[in-house]
């Protein structure tokens, strides 16, 4: 890669938050960022919205991606998203969530930072293409 190559990789951190084991999806997205070249940081289960915030600010990731399936998105995002402002990573970094978010609960995560809300059978490609618009320097 040259000097001034403009392919500068993005770095996405997929993290698993609360006590939602249920992790398919977010290996799944974390394989396919990973093939579309992105440099990937894999959480692991079971992580507190402190946890999250302090990786993603250490790792100095452009998009941080929450898998949530266990119903507790409204308490635990804010709570990332608040970390996030709280060391004033919010406006560098990409905030996407995915899982089952109920439409009644998509504004109130919007308004609270979100980028992007991911529904199941939302196709790689789609969430590869909006990472990819949504982080160009």
């Amino acid at each position: 890669m040259s000097a001034g190559s403009d392919q500068q990789s993005i770095r996405c951190m997929v993290a698993k938050v609360g006590l939602d084991g249920h992790d398919r999806g977010a290996h799944v997205i974390a394989r396919a960022f990973r093939d579309a070249g992105f440099e990937v940081i894999y959480s692991g289960l079971h992580k507190a919205p402190e946890e999250i915030v302090q990786a993603a600010v250490q790792e100095d990731v452009d998009v941080l991606g929450v898998s949530i399936l266990s119903g507790a998105h409204d308490t635990l995002v804010p709570k990332i998203m608040d970390g996030l402002e709280e060391y004033g990573a919010m406006e560098d970094t990409l905030v996407l969530v995915g899982g089952v978010i109920p439409e009644e609960d998509r504004a109130e995560l919007e308004a609270a930072g979100i980028s992007a809300i991911f529904g199941p059978g939302t196709s790689v490609e789609e969430t590869i293409e909006f990472v990819r618009e949504n982080t160009s320097e």
